[in-house]
């Protein structure tokens, strides 16, 4: 790595108000509780473009009374402030996700889902399946990473790096057909994908723009929806619809090769869809997991780390063998947002103690949140760039039961 970094161990109180504009923070290293097993610290990092300034949370999950979940605000194509979901959900801190379908400008007319790129799987259950690598958003993948990259934890309560793959089917009286996508905003072409209440109401239109290899190509315009509840084909529309799909409802869009295979379907026909996540490493299953991409592996940065673009980034640690986190946010105050590469976040957080580590949307959506001592409700605890808290699709959240 180019540029070390040094830690200039400056760690304060909970509120983080007093870092705007401020000069660079220097103090005696220092950590607050703000639950069992869980701390909140703040510190000056020097890159290589300048003065940053990190939060982090300690998540030790050897304490039984802690635990990690998806921060989601109750649907996949939707989005709401950190903070929102985690007062929501009872979490007493916790970070941004994945990256996600922020815009459709090479779209115009179609909608913006607001969902993320990879998986996700929230209190065991899987919501939704990855895009194609080439229809992602956010920068440029490492070499040998995908957008089915996660981090998890298990129903054995510890945290990993893994990929998740979509397996699923759909079963007719006159055969099998592959399921391509469950729940994302982009479907590979000539493939058909599923969309159940868990999407929300958002146009499915998105699914069937770009190609597998080009975010920006055009809307595909062989398009077909099926609608199966009970089992059975209710409905059938030459082009993907919109608006909230029933609890035991599923929606079929098809492009191309598949949506000439949907067109076969008649109103009435007995239909099957089945859809599971399949782990690449881990036989234990996911109780959490959401997508972004590593930085470091057992210790060491993949190689081909950006080390060039500096930015506000978020991070998640892995430390002991997967039973503590470290939950990682640049602030994005004036004084502080030369932010670091993704090289430098990989050294950062080895230096913090993570043998993994996994890196997450950045920019205006980097958000922590914690509660302070006494308090009912989370605050935001870094700044984010785009001085207030963007919303997003999801995040990790911190629970505790004590």
């Amino acid at each position: 790595m180019r540029s070390a970094l040094a830690f200039l161990t400056a760690f304060g109180a909970l509120a983080g108000a007093a870092l705007v504009g401020a000069a660079p923070a220097s103090g005696v290293q220092s950590a607050t509780a703000v639950a069992p097993g869980v701390t909140y610290k703040q510190f000056d990092i020097q890159g290589a473009r300048g003065l940053t300034h990190a939060h982090v949370l300690t998540v030790n999950l050897r304490n039984t009374h802690t635990r990690l979940g998806l921060l989601y605000p109750g649907a996949v194509a939707a989005r709401a402030a950190v903070s929102t979901m985690a007062d929501a959900q009872g979490a007493v801190a916790g970070i941004n996700g994945d990256f996600f379908n922020i815009t459709e400008t090479q779209h115009p007319g179609v909608e913006a889902t607001g969902s993320t790129d990879g998986p996700a799987i929230a209190r065991g259950r899987v919501l939704k399946a990855s895009v194609p690598d080439g229809q992602r958003f956010g920068p440029e993948l490492p070499p040998g990473t995908t957008t089915r990259d996660v981090i998890g934890v298990g129903v054995d309560r510890r945290a990993r790096l893994d990929s998740l793959a979509l397996s699923g089917s759909i079963r007719t009286p006159v055969g099998r057909l592959p399921l391509g996508g469950l729940n994302q905003y982009a479907l590979p072409v000539n493939s058909i994908g599923a969309f159940t209440s868990d999407w929300g109401g958002v146009s499915r239109v998105r699914a069937t723009c770009g190609t597998d290899t080009d975010r920006g190509a055009a809307c595909s315009s062989d398009t077909y929806e099926v609608t199966v509840r009970g089992n059975r084909v209710v409905s059938k529309a030459a082009a993907p619809g919109k608006g909230a799909i029933a609890a035991g409802t599923t929606v079929l869009v098809g492009r191309e090769a598949g949506a000439r295979q949907l067109r076969k379907f008649f109103k009435g026909e007995p239909v099957t869809v089945s859809h599971r996540l399949i782990a690449a490493t881990s036989r234990t299953a996911y109780s959490f997991a959401l997508g972004g991409y590593p930085v470091l592996k057992g210790g060491r940065p993949p190689a081909g780390l950006d080390d060039t673009a500096a930015a506000v980034r978020t991070a998640v640690g892995i430390a002991d063998g997967g039973k503590r986190l470290l939950l990682f946010a640049l602030d994005g105050a004036p004084a502080y947002r030369s932010g670091l590469t993704i090289a430098e976040v990989a050294t950062a957080m080895r230096s913090l103690g993570s043998v993994d580590a996994f890196s997450l949307d950045g920019g205006g959506s980097t958000t922590l949140v914690a509660r302070a001592p006494g308090a009912a409700a989370v605050s935001v605890r870094n700044h984010p760039s785009g001085n207030a808290e963007r919303p997003v699709p999801n995040g990790i959240g911190v629970f505790s039961t004590s």
